[in-house]
């Protein structure tokens, strides 16, 4: 699939993987890479097989710096266009369906900025929030998330650097709307273990089930 996207300079458009499960869809979760790694990175791949495991159509897709060859993020405002352009395919390929947000690193803050600026979904994912620079908790992300409206969900490893102190998080976490943190013991950034080897994409799929019990309580109310 490709996902056209109006940048300020031009139509762009990006790579997107659209895949549904064996029987009726729960809902589309759009997954969006880390700033150092695009769609196809075996830990998304992972993720994205464990949702549909759990009954959810996935759509993985590239920001427009990944697709032109550039290692290094665009403008946020341009990852943002690209959210919501993804966001309206979804919508026109399963009307009526909820749509919900995750990104790993980079791309869930992109998501949590477009939404602050009333991207409307409903909900959203982070896997492993970038708080702040490793060893930088003096630069918090953070003065958007009160802005966002629909249900958030941290997915973070509590040996994660971009979290330390974990508590900055938890504060963090807790001027929002309505928001929870669903802590991975042990985990790193990427949701490594030391002492545990896994695949990528087996740690991945391990984050599925949890994502699925949130949207499922979401949708409970």
């Amino acid at each position: 699939m490709r996902i056209e996207v109006a940048l300020p300079a031009g139509t762009v458009q990006v790579s997107a993987a659209w895949e549904q499960p064996d029987g009726a869809s729960r809902g589309v979760v759009a997954i969006a890479h880390g700033a150092g790694a695009g769609m196809d990175h075996p830990f998304l791949v992972g993720f994205a097989r464990a949702l549909r495991d759990e009954g959810f159509t996935t759509v993985r897709f590239n920001f427009p710096y990944v697709e032109a060859g550039r290692r290094m993020p665009g403008p946020a405002a341009h990852a943002m266009l690209t959210w919501r352009a993804v966001v309206e395919r979804a919508r026109q390929e399963e009307p009526g369906s909820r749509i919900w947000t995750c990104g790993k690193s980079y791309g869930g803050r992109m998501a949590s900025m477009a939404a602050s600026d009333g991207m409307a979904v409903d909900g959203l994912i982070y896997l492993g929030y970038p708080l702040h620079p490793p060893g930088k908790p003096e630069k918090p992300r953070v003065e958007h998330l009160p802005s966002v409206a629909p249900p958030q969900l941290f997915v973070e490893g509590t040996n994660d650097p971009f979290v330390q102190p974990l508590e900055q998080l938890e504060e963090a976490v807790g001027s929002c709307q309505e928001a929870r943190i669903a802590w991975i013991e042990g985990g790193g950034h990427s949701f490594e273990v030391k002492g545990r080897r896994r695949a990528a994409q087996e740690v991945g799929a391990s984050l599925g089930p949890v994502v699925s019990a949130f949207i499922a309580e979401v949708e409970r109310r």
